[in-house]
């Protein structure tokens, strides 16, 4: 709901980042991998109850991966989607493995994380099957800020990147209210899946 805004004003910040970033040794796709690494370390933390390191290697997982695209932008590399396929990959890997890890860590009944988790899964199926057909179509979402610069088409909701970030954090400050987080994050991704599924439905007919 807010990653446009967000992006908007961090796209400065995240450039100038980015650009002191570009050595050779440094390459998007290396960011994706380091993001992904600091997100598995980071549920797995989380399962071991070490909620602080689980904050703080989810927060620097999330800026490394938010770092791939803005330094492809700066080199003029971004135009291939492998980097973009990539990106994905691992989100959804960090994503899954950190509920997964804050199920473990909490214990309890997993039921509102797994709840989380199917809500996830429909949401990367209906988001990624749009970005696909729209793509095939010819109906890209070209003036859709939350689709620009980005290797996919993006469909907007309640629930996405920043809300995500946000929630995973507060699990792991507030560990005993995890399974009330879980439940009311996983009521309101569903609400997202499902107003994708209308909004996807609607603009591709």
């Amino acid at each position: 709901m807010l990653d446009a805004q967000a992006r908007a004003v961090l796209a400065g910040p995240m450039g100038r980042l980015a650009a002191r970033l570009d050595h050779p040794a440094v390459t998007p796709n290396r960011l994706t991998a380091l993001g992904a690494g600091l997100g598995l370390a980071g549920a797995g933390a989380a399962a071991g109850g070490w909620w602080a390191t689980a904050a703080v290697l989810w927060l620097a997982s999330r800026l490394a991966d938010g770092l791939d695209g803005p330094l492809a932008r700066h080199r003029g590399t971004a135009t291939g989607g492998a980097g973009g396929f990539l990106d994905i990959a691992a989100d959804f890997l960090c994503y899954g493995a950190f509920v997964v890890g804050v199920a473990v860590g909490a214990g309890g009944s997993a039921l509102p994380f797994l709840l989380v988790l199917l809500a996830y899964y429909v949401n990367g199926t209906v988001f990624l099957a749009f970005s696909s057909i729209a793509e095939r179509t010819g109906r890209q979402r070209t003036d859709d800020r939350l689709s620009r610069g980005r290797s996919l088409n993006f469909l907007g909701g309640m629930a996405e990147g920043g809300e995500t970030i946000a929630v995973h954090t507060l699990w792991c400050l507030l560990p005993g209210h995890a399974h009330a987080v879980a439940w009311a994050w996983a009521a309101v991704v569903a609400v997202t899946a499902a107003h994708r599924v209308v909004t996807g439905y609607r603009l591709l007919r």
